[in-house]
C-alpha cells in the first residue's frame, strides 16, 4: 500500500475553471498538458531555461515547468489557446503570422505569450525591454530577426488600435 500526497487543486486556465487532483509539486507544464490536453505549451528543458513552456499567469510570463502547483495559488492562466482564435488572433498571434516568424515553431507560442504579456503591462516598450522580455527563450531555428519584426509590428498594431479607440 503506498500513500498519496496527491491533493486536489482548482485552477482557472484560459477562463474555463478547473478541478485536478496531483502532487503540490507538479509542474503546471505536466498538467496543462496532460491533464487539460493543451499542446500549445510545450515542454523544452524542463528548467525554465528556454521558454518554450512559457504561459501566462495573472497577465504576467511565466515558465510552467519550473512553477508547482502548490505555488501558483489562485493565478489565472492564460496559453496560447487562450490568447486568441483561428477567426479571431490577438494582434500579437497575427503579427508572427504576417512576418512568417516561425520556421520550426517549437518556441514560437512560448515567445509570443511573452510579447503579449510585455505589452500588456507596457504598450509601448522599447527595443531593450523587448529584448529582456525575451531574454528567457530559446530559438534554435534562427528567426529571430523575423521575431523581433513580428513583436515590432503587434506593438505597433495595438498601438494604432488605441488611438483609433480615441
Amino acid at each position: 500500500m503506498t500513500l498519496s500526497s496527491q491533493q486536489e487543486f482548482e485552477l482557472t486556465v484560459n477562463g474555463t475553471r478547473h478541478r485536478v487532483r496531483a502532487e503540490p509539486s507538479t509542474p503546471l507544464l505536466y498538467i496543462l498538458r496532460q491533464d487539460l490536453q493543451l499542446k500549445g505549451v510545450r515542454f523544452g528543458c524542463g528548467a525554465g531555461h528556454c521558454g518554450s513552456c512559457t504561459v501566462q499567469v495573472d497577465g504576467r510570463a511565466v515558465q510552467s515547468c519550473d512553477l508547482p502547483l502548490e505555488a501558483l495559488g489562485s493565478g489565472a492562466v492564460t496559453t496560447i489557446e487562450g490568447l486568441g482564435t483561428v477567426a479571431a488572433p490577438h494582434p500579437v498571434q497575427q503579427a508572427f503570422v504576417d512576418e512568417q516568424a516561425a520556421q520550426c515553431g517549437y518556441c514560437i507560442n512560448g515567445i509570443m505569450m511573452s510579447v503579449a504579456a510585455l505589452i500588456e503591462h507596457n504598450p509601448a516598450p522599447d527595443d531593450a525591454e523587448l529584448l529582456g522580455a525575451l531574454d528567457r527563450h530559446l530559438c534554435r531555428c534562427g528567426t529571430h530577426v523575423r521575431i523581433l519584426r513580428a513583436a515590432r509590428r503587434a506593438i505597433a498594431a495595438l498601438a494604432a488600435a488605441r488611438e483609433s479607440a480615441r
